[in-house]
């Protein structure tokens, strides 16, 4: 596959610690997602020989390895805005961020923007936003509270 947001190399769904996708490459981009998303249903439909399953219900076993870059694709596919960072490691947009949970399965999907963004108020209904996206791919999400009253959610694979 071709490279995701910085250029060269193979695709990396956005986990929201990269650069922010240039307005002219947004088109190319979604296309690179939307082949990475059937690559990953192609892999579950070679994978999962058990019992016919659906391949969007459960997650392969190189998701279970990965699940940052995993849960990324997730909410990428679904069409959720990452946040991004510049050159600095400043962050310059407003969306989701994900990182490795406390789990090897496991991933944290946390709502972050620049200083002042409002990031903050926007947590709860945008972490909300999030559900719906990793669940139609077998990710179950729970809504927590952290440090300083900020939330995230805490991603994993659902119960197959």
């Amino acid at each position: 596959m071709t490279a995701g947001p910085g250029g060269g190399g193979t695709f990396e769904a956005a986990t929201g610690d990269g650069p922010p996708v240039p307005p002219a490459d947004v088109e190319q981009r979604s296309r690179e997602v939307r082949a990475a998303l059937d690559g990953l249903l192609q892999i579950r439909r070679l994978t999962h020989h058990q019992g016919g399953r659906d391949p969007k219900s459960v997650p392969a076993d190189w998701e279970l390895r990965q699940p940052v870059r995993a849960v990324a694709l997730a909410l990428e596919s679904g069409g959720l805005a990452p946040s991004s960072v510049d050159a600095a490691g400043v962050r310059v947009a407003t969306g989701y961020r994900v990182r490795a949970g406390d789990r090897p399965d496991a991933a944290v999907v946390e709502w972050l923007g620049p200083a002042g963004s409002g990031a903050a108020q926007e947590e709860t209904t945008a972490l909300g936003a999030c559900v719906p996206a990793l669940a139609r791919l077998g990710w179950e999400a729970l809504l927590y509270k952290g440090p300083r009253g900020r939330r995230f959610l805490e991603v994993e694979p659902m119960a197959g």
